[in-house]
């Protein structure tokens, strides 16, 4: 096995990049990266600390909940989580962030590149209520980038075929997992914590 350190050495072993993928990187967002967002109800969202360790965490909820600000900005808002707060503490340090929206049953991708703001404007906060809930805070993206991502991956894994999709349980529940790792006396059964969840997503 050799190490691969120098980008000619990386380049040497794969064709070249056609000139339409090159191209089609654009500084904004058009109609078409509009739509997507659009109808996407889940966005997997990249992130790197003060210490240059990378972190990907998903976001989702109803079709739309990233809005457009313009063809420059999105506004995400930051809905109850484990309260970590690994990709915004991430951010403070360094606002670069990568995004990453699907939309089920769609093999293509949408990826963005920008930076990021945590925000708490009341009128941003507002925006985004749901049932008298508003979340915490909301990220402000300045887009960098933006581009359609082929849909080779998705095809592969067949992510979107019922048929591939595996029974739950198969895995163990969320509980049994930490109480295994974690070295708990009992374990939260899928039941109670699907219910502990419903409680608390907004």
């Amino acid at each position: 096995m050799t190490r691969i350190t120098r980008p000619e050495e990386l380049r040497a072993l794969y064709a070249e990049m056609r000139e339409r993928s090159r191209r089609k990187v654009l500084p904004a967002l058009d109609i078409h990266c509009r739509s997507f967002i659009g109808l996407s109800p889940l966005v997997m969202m990249s992130s790197f600390g003060a210490d240059g360790r990378a972190d990907v965490t998903p976001r989702g909820d109803a079709p739309g909940f990233v809005q457009v600000e313009d063809a420059g900005a999105l506004l995400l808002p930051d809905r109850p989580g484990n309260n970590r707060l690994d990709t915004l503490t991430n951010l403070l340090a360094n606002p670069a962030i990568g995004l990453l929206f699907l939309i089920p049953g769609v093999d293509e991708t949408l990826r963005i590149n920008g930076r990021a703001e945590i925000r708490d404007d009341a009128d941003l906060l507002a925006r985004f209520e749901i049932d008298g809930r508003r979340p915490a805070t909301v990220l402000r993206i300045e887009i960098e980038e933006a581009y359609m991502h082929c849909a080779k991956a998705l095809m592969r894994s067949r992510a979107w075929d019922p048929e591939r999709f595996l029974p739950r349980e198969r895995l163990p529940s969320m509980g049994e997992i930490l109480r295994d790792q974690l070295g708990l006396a009992t374990a939260e059964t899928q039941a109670e914590m699907l219910e502990r969840y419903r409680a608390t997503l907004y």
